[in-house]
C-alpha cells in the first residue's frame, strides 16, 4: 500500500504568518479621499474649527501661495477663522546661529505641554540666495516635541523677502490660535532684519545668548537689546554655569543703560540648560508675569492693536511692489532699462522715472 504521508524533508517550509499592515488602511482612505480634491475656503475652515491638523495645513500653505489665483481663497480663510480666534501668548524667540534655538524650543515646549498648553511653533529657515532652497529642519532637530499630541511645528522658508514670509507668518498665527492653540512660538532665522518683523507680531521677545563666545559686548549695543523683554544665557551647564553667570551680569548691566519701556516692564536675564531643563520653568513663569503686567496697565491690547494697524500697511506696501513687478507692460520695460543702465547709457535715477512715469500713467 502507497504511503499517503511521506515524512517531510527537515528542510521543508512553514507557513508563515503575513505581515501586518505599516500603515492603517482607514486612515490611509480617509488621506486619499481627503487630498483627491482641493477643499474649498469653507471645507478649510470647518476642519480648522474642528480640530482637523490636516486642514490647517493645507491652509496654512494656501496662505504662503504666492500663486495669486489663491489670494482670495487664503483671506476668506483668514477672515472666516477671525471671529473663533481665542486667546493666546504670542513668543518671539531669537539669537546668532549656534545658539541652541530649536534646541531650547523643544525644551520649552516639552515643559509648557507638560502644563496642558497647546503649542504651535512657526519656525522660519533662511532661504538660499544662490538655490533659493531652504532645509527646513527644525521638525527634525525638535524629534520629541514633533510627536506631541498637542504641539504642531511648521517651517517655513524665508523666501526672497522677509517682509513676505513676515506676513504670512502673521496670518499663520490667526489660523493656529483659531485651531485652539494658546501658546504661539515664533523662531527668527537668527539675529538681524527678521527681528523686527518678528517683534512686530509677538507678546513676549525673547532674547537667546551664549557665554563665552565672545559676543557680551556686541549684547550692550542697541537694537536687538531694546527689543528684547527678557535675555537667556542658554547652554549654562557643565563647565560653562561659570561662564554664563558672568555673562547674566554682565546683561543685566547693560540693561539698565536703557530708558523705561512703554509696558512698564523692566527686562530680565537668566540662565538655563536646553539640555538638562534647569531654569525652563521659570523663563515661563517670567513670561506669565510680563503678560499679567501688561495686561493690568492695558499695554498689552494697545500693542497688539498697534500691530494689526501696522501689518494692514505692511501688506499694502507689499501688494503694491507686487503689482509693480508684475505689471505686463513694466516687467519689458525694466528688462530694457536694466540694460541701459548696465551700458551706463542712462542713469539708474533717470531709469527709475521713466519705469515710475509709465506705471503710473498706465
Amino acid at each position: 500500500m502507497a504511503n499517503t504521508n511521506p515524512k517531510k524533508s527537515a528542510l521543508h517550509e512553514i507557513p508563515g504568518i503575513a505581515s501586518p499592515e505599516s500603515v492603517s488602511a482607514v486612515a490611509a482612505n480617509t488621506i486619499q479621499s481627503f487630498r483627491k480634491k482641493t477643499p474649498t475656503p469653507t471645507e478649510l475652515v470647518q476642519g480648522i474649527l474642528a480640530g482637523n491638523i490636516t486642514a490647517l495645513s493645507r491652509a496654512i500653505t494656501l496662505v504662503e501661495s504666492t500663486n495669486p489665483k489663491h489670494l482670495s481663497q487664503a483671506n476668506e480663510v483668514i477672515n472666516s477663522c477671525l471671529s473663533h480666534v481665542k486667546e493666546s501668548v504670542r513668543i518671539g524667540i531669537t539669537g546668532v546661529p549656534g545658539v541652541g534655538k530649536s534646541t531650547f524650543i523643544e525644551a520649552f515646549g516639552k515643559h509648557l505641554t507638560s502644563l496642558g498648553r497647546k503649542v504651535a511653533v512657526l519656525a522660519v529657515d533662511p532661504s538660499s540666495t544662490i538655490s533659493h532652497g531652504s532645509i527646513l529642519g527644525d521638525k527634525t532637530r525638535m524629534e520629541e516635541l514633533v510627536k506631541d499630541k498637542n504641539a504642531f511645528i511648521r517651517p517655513s522658508a524665508s523666501g526672497e523677502t522677509l517682509g513676505g514670509v513676515a506676513r504670512k507668518t502673521r496670518e499663520t498665527i490667526t489660523l493656529c490660535e483659531a485651531f485652539g492653540f494658546d501658546t504661539i512660538i515664533i523662531e527668527t532665522v537668527g539675529v538681524g532684519q527678521s527681528e523686527t518683523a518678528v517683534h512686530s507680531m509677538v507678546d513676549f521677545f525673547l532674547l537667546l545668548k551664549i557665554a563665552g563666545a565672545g559676543d557680551e559686548l556686541q549684547g550692550i549695543k542697541r537694537g536687538i537689546m531694546e527689543m528684547a523683554d527678557a535675555i537667556v544665557i542658554n547652554k549654562a551647564d557643565g563647565d560653562n554655569i561659570r561662564k554664563s553667570n558672568l555673562a547674566k551680569v554682565e546683561f543685566n548691566r547693560a540693561l539698565h543703560l536703557f530708558p523705561t519701556k512703554k509696558s512698564g516692564w523692566t527686562p530680565t536675564t537668566t540662565t538655563c540648560s536646553a539640555i538638562t531643563k534647569e531654569g525652563i520653568p521659570a523663563i515661563w513663569e517670567t513670561i506669565l508675569s510680563y503678560i499679567g503686567t501688561t495686561q493690568a496697565n492695558q499695554y498689552f491690547f494697545e500693542k497688539r492693536a498697534a500691530q494689526n494697524q501696522y501689518w494692514m500697511l505692511e501688506t499694502i506696501n507689499e501688494y503694491l511692489k507686487n503689482h509693480f513687478y508684475n505689471h505686463p507692460e513694466i516687467v519689458p520695460l525694466l528688462e530694457k532699462n536694466k540694460e541701459a543702465v548696465a551700458q551706463n547709457a542712462l542713469s539708474p535715477f533717470a531709469a527709475a522715472q521713466v519705469i515710475l512715469d509709465t506705471y503710473f500713467k498706465k
